[in-house]
């Protein structure tokens, strides 16, 4: 089924994209709560996998040239399109001062693919949406000034900790062209973008989980300490996600200890962390799976002891929000080790959903084997993650706020 004059165009990144699943959650139930959009990617896939949440969604996908070299064609009539446009010169000229400041051409690109997506945009299209606040709101700031329409965002995690605050300033500021209104999954990247906004309200909306999507947490037996520890991390291998200091925890645990760690995910430092595994001679207790589809990964925790995700700040500033999979452990009844870093203390209180470590080695290692021998403890805080993941953090609450957001600027948008 098409939807050949979608009102909303939403703007991501990538699609689809196996780290994040909250999008792909979020598009479906707006769309299931009667949001008419299409999708807009400014590339496209990398993944070999799909989530089903992927296979759900209705909407037509459209990407942009993910360089402009890539279609000159369709980037020229973009441009020669877009100079006919009323909006033309406002968005040159703060493409023109946001160059001066950032010269770079990841900037181009984005003024270049504004273009397009300002073309080819349906005629009944009335606003633009994007995830992420910093390229892909970007693109969607300079279509929108060129189409003369509003448009908002969705803000995560490193776009808020790695943009420069002029940008995020401008982007809050309706006089600079800012978001109608914007959206963040966690209450401490909320209190900071509001601290910069101009005029743009940020809204505190978590993602949640749609629990209708997961299977009821199955009993687990009893563990009787010095069993074989089942312990289970799910994340890209980045900086920010620690697992050079996991790895590194690993290898202080004791000999007597039998455990396992098994990694879910792709990313960057693949190489590394393998190598670094060996160096320190844990590589034989620890199984690489690589990207996994949701299935997968539920089924991984299901089999698992524990959670472990040591978050932590990168040099650049970058960092987590609140991981949709502490969440999907939490449904799971999965004991959770972390850490308190930007929003995880939103949903676990140190002691009582899980354990908040410091991220050095020996107090993570400390933490596991004290976790390995004390099951019911363990059981105890999984038990009251997974009532607070139901009490709390439901999905539905999140995209009935946000729906209703994006039909009020859909009304203020005229068809261009």
């Amino acid at each position: 089924m098409t939807q050949p004059t979608p009102r909303l165009a939403i703007v991501v990144k990538g699609w689809p994209r196996l780290s994040e699943t909250f999008i792909a959650q979020e598009l479906l139930a707006l769309e299931r709560a009667g949001i008419d959009f299409a999708i807009w990617s400014l590339r496209h896939p990398t993944d070999h996998k799909t989530h089903p949440l992927h296979d759900l969604l209705k909407a037509d996908v459209f990407y942009l040239p993910e360089y402009l070299g890539d279609a000159p064609g369709r980037v020229l009539s973009g441009l020669f399109w877009s100079m006919g446009r009323l909006g033309f010169w406002r968005a040159a000229v703060q493409f023109f001062r946001d160059l001066r400041r950032d010269p770079t051409k990841n900037r181009i690109r984005r003024f270049g693919q504004a273009c397009v997506l300002a073309k080819e945009l349906p005629s009944g299209t009335q606003a633009v949406y994007a995830h992420f606040l910093h390229t892909p709101s970007s693109v969607a700031r300079y279509a929108a000034m060129l189409r003369s329409m509003p448009w908002s965002f969705s803000a995560h995690a490193k776009d808020i900790w790695t943009s420069p605050d002029w940008e995020l300033r401008e982007k809050l500021d309706h006089q600079t062209a800012g978001a109608s209104f914007g959206a963040t999954c966690t209450a401490f990247g909320a209190a900071h973008l509001n601290d910069l906004a101009q005029s743009t309200p940020v809204d505190l909306v978590y993602h949640g989980l749609d629990l209708a999507r997961f299977p009821l947490p199955a009993a687990r037996p009893t563990r009787i300490p010095g069993q074989r520890f089942e312990m289970l991390s799910v994340g890209r291998l980045v900086e920010k996600k620690g697992f050079d200091r996991l790895l590194d925890a690993l290898a202080l645990l004791p000999d007597h200890m039998d455990w396992h760690w098994v990694h879910i995910g792709g990313g960057a430092l693949d190489a590394q962390m393998r190598s670094r595994a060996e160096a320190l001679g844990v590589e034989a207790r620890i199984t690489w799976r690589g990207a996994c589809d949701q299935p997968e990964v539920i089924a991984a925790m299901r089999s698992a002891d524990l959670f472990v995700l040591p978050s932590r700040v990168a040099e650049d500033g970058d960092r987590d929000g609140l991981p949709n999979v502490l969440m999907e452990a939490a449904s799971q009844m999965l004991p959770i080790l972390s850490t308190p870093v930007s929003a995880i203390p939103e949903f676990i209180d140190d002691g009582v959903h899980g354990v908040l470590s410091d991220d050095a080695p020996a107090a993570l290692a400390g933490h596991m084997l004290r976790l390995e021998q004390a099951p019911d403890v363990s059981a105890e805080m999984a038990q009251a993650a997974f009532d607070r993941l139901q009490s709390e953090f439901q999905m539905q609450p999140g995209i009935d706020h946000l729906a209703n957001r994006l039909r009020a600027i859909m009304r203020e948008g005229q068809p261009a």
